[in-house]
């Protein structure tokens, strides 16, 4: 039997599955440096996923890894404040861009609008 239950939770801690909010969301599977990641975007918000194991030496290179994907898959700029979680798992608010403007650059009159959430 605790085998079994050892089995259970071993599988869920290796689940990618988002936070029951985002679930209806859109996934998207990335691989980068190394790891794997599940991207969920629902409407203006997005939850990052690393899966598997990561040493701990990598941790601050994985979150910024995961700041630039929610750039890259959703074209949009998680918004700082909105900022929650590790490099295991992170959430935030998006501010996306006007039309016309660069995904991930703004605009040349605001260039750093949509990435501070001003």
């Amino acid at each position: 039997m605790r085998i079994l239950v050892f089995l259970l939770v071993w599988c869920l801690a290796a689940c990618d599955s988002p936070a029951p909010q985002m679930m209806g969301g859109t996934e998207t599977k990335v691989t980068r440096d190394g790891y794997s990641y599940a991207v969920w975007q629902k409407g203006y918000s997005v939850e990052v996923i690393r899966i598997g194991y990561a040493r701990r030496a990598d941790l601050p290179k994985i979150r910024e890894t995961m700041l630039v994907l929610i750039a890259e898959v959703t074209g949009c700029i998680p918004t700082l404040r909105s900022l929650q979680g590790d490099a295991g798992e992170m959430r935030a608010r998006l501010r996306c861009p006007r039309k016309g403007a660069h995904p991930v650059i703004g605009t040349a009159e605001d260039p750093f609008g949509d990435i501070t959430g001003s």
